[in-house]
């Protein structure tokens, strides 16, 4: 008996929480005013209330839990869905909100903490600097599911979705970063300056470094795949196999796996992909948002066995404030960035209007829940206090601020995106102009944003098309042999390009026109 149970419960709570997602989403009525987290939060504490009063066991939310089972897949199908245009027209924007943003948040709410604690402005409470900045770099992780499901839904415009969707994937790398070194910090009885500024190089190396691992298993992906036509099985294995391994061994050397991951997926997403046949690319698509919703309902799982347990420490002062505050200081940085981007440089400036609503998307969930869940109460005396304030704050934000951010954006007068399909010769056409910005930035000598969008790994000549990462095989095949027996002309490539069944035909056409 015990050596199912905690399968078997695990088991039976996604098949329930499967079977409650059908019913969430046919029933209109229910979807259109509830974020989807709204429901797993209430499944969660229902089964968790369940388990605690059956005094039913289960396995805890350890670290290594976490961060080697339920973190990895929740990432990669994020910069799987990440990889798109305008996210990488949009890259400096995001990685201002996703870094300087986070890292603001965590240093005006940590010390504003520790300033209101010692005048006396929330009650009795005894709390250092130190820990005052672990708790506000776990609180400054942003979960905006439920803000970019209403995204999709009301079909705002692409720029704005992906800011938000950009910003939640990279700060979650960054809140980690932080938060381990914030642990560690704890741990000292007297933290040196020198520690400091270790702490603050260990940042850049640990991200940057572990961007460089992420990016050489991309590419390793990409050229594993160019050879697997005769064996289409690999594909999907190669895919998360590699993907997982970039993962585990940035963590293996201590630098950041989620950013390695990520960088990881949007390498295989740019090239990998068009190396893999049309079947594989639907397991990887699917099998990959399977696996993400799967493990982000274990996770709110643990979170309603939290919610339900008798080891709450409630503290009104110090909940409220910390309420207060996330929500402050996220509109002061969103606000003050935004006016620093668009004064600078952004060609397409961000309205207020669209400032407010990604100020106002900014909810916790799953990560600010996980983070604080594997704090150690040997270490942190005030470790069930943050988890109490933790889990009133997601609560307030998945329920508050969820429920009401859609008659938001309709009040607002979001603009929306284009429903108009590009056709063909638009993307064709697009493709030519990246093409020729690439030649122009190679002919002077600086390579920016178009010469890295087009450039492929491995390309050397235009003989060598049929083996380069990003070319399809058969359409290049298919091709030679129309023109080595008809004189096409460019109306008859046209129409010939659009009756293959071709998964890459947009790259493909813009190639071979």
């Amino acid at each position: 008996m015990d050596y199912v149970r905690e399968p078997l419960i695990i088991t039976l709570f996604l098949l329930v929480a499967a079977v409650c997602k059908l019913g969430f989403h046919h029933a209109n009525f229910l979807s259109s005013i509830l974020p989807e987290s709204c429901l797993l939060i209430i499944l969660g504490t229902v089964v968790g209330a369940i388990l605690q009063r059956t005094n039913v066991a289960i396995v805890t939310l350890s670290p290594r839990l976490f961060f080697l089972f339920l973190l990895p897949p929740i990432i990669l199908e994020s910069a799987f869905s990440l990889h798109d245009r305008v996210f990488f027209d949009n890259l400096g924007t995001i990685l201002i909100y996703a870094v300087i943003g986070t890292v603001i948040n965590c240093f005006i709410i940590g010390p504003t903490l520790y300033g209101l604690a010692k005048i006396g402005a929330m009650g009795t409470i005894h709390i250092t600097m130190v820990q005052c900045l672990v708790f506000s770099s776990l609180i400054v992780a942003v979960d905006p599911v439920a803000v970019l499901a209403i995204f999709q839904e009301i079909g705002v415009n692409n720029v704005l979705y992906f800011l938000v969707f950009g910003e939640s994937l990279l700060n979650d790398a960054v809140t980690v970063v932080l938060y381990n070194m914030m642990k560690v910090f704890n741990e000292m009885d007297v933290i040196p300056v020198e520690q400091m500024l270790l702490g603050v190089a260990s940042f850049f190396t640990i991200s940057l470094l572990g961007l460089s691992i992420g990016i050489l298993f991309g590419i390793l992906t990409a050229i594993i795949t160019k050879f697997t036509e005769s064996v289409r099985v690999v594909e999907p294995l190669a895919v998360f196999a590699l993907a997982y391994s970039a993962y585990l061994f940035a963590e293996l050397f201590h630098f950041s796996g989620i950013i390695s991951i990520i960088g990881c997926g949007l390498v295989q997403a740019q090239y990998s992909f068009h190396n893999i046949s049309q079947k594989s690319l639907t397991t990887v698509t699917y099998f990959s948002k399977m696996l993400s919703s799967m493990c982000d309902c274990v996770i709110f799982m643990f979170l309603g066995l939290a919610l339900v347990h008798d080891k709450h420490v409630w503290h009104t002062g110090f909940i409220l404030w910390v309420n207060l505050l996330c929500f402050v200081s996220r509109f002061v940085v969103v606000y003050a960035l935004t006016f620093v981007a668009n004064r600078w440089y952004r060609m397409r400036t961000i309205d207020w209007e669209e400032q407010f609503i990604m100020a106002y998307g900014g909810l916790r969930g799953a990560v600010a829940f996980c983070l604080v869940a594997m704090l150690s109460k040997e270490s942190l005396e005030l470790r069930d206090l943050f988890e109490t304030t933790t889990l009133s704050v997601i609560i307030f934000t998945v329920f508050i601020q969820g429920i009401s951010i859609k008659p938001l954006v309709r009040l607002l007068r979001i603009q929306r995106k284009d429903a108009v399909a590009i056709s063909l010769y638009q993307e064709i056409n697009v493709h030519v102009t990246d093409h020729v910005m690439a030649g122009i930035e190679e002919i002077i000598g600086r390579h920016g944003a178009n010469y890295f969008r087009v450039s492929r790994p491995g390309s050397a000549s235009r003989h060598d098309r049929p083996c380069n990462v990003g070319i399809c095989r058969r359409c290049w095949i298919a091709l030679m042999e129309n023109i080595s027996n008809i004189g096409c002309s460019g109306l008859h490539k046209l129409r010939m390009i659009a009756s293959w069944k071709c998964t890459n035909k947009l790259l493909c056409s813009a190639w071979l026109l």
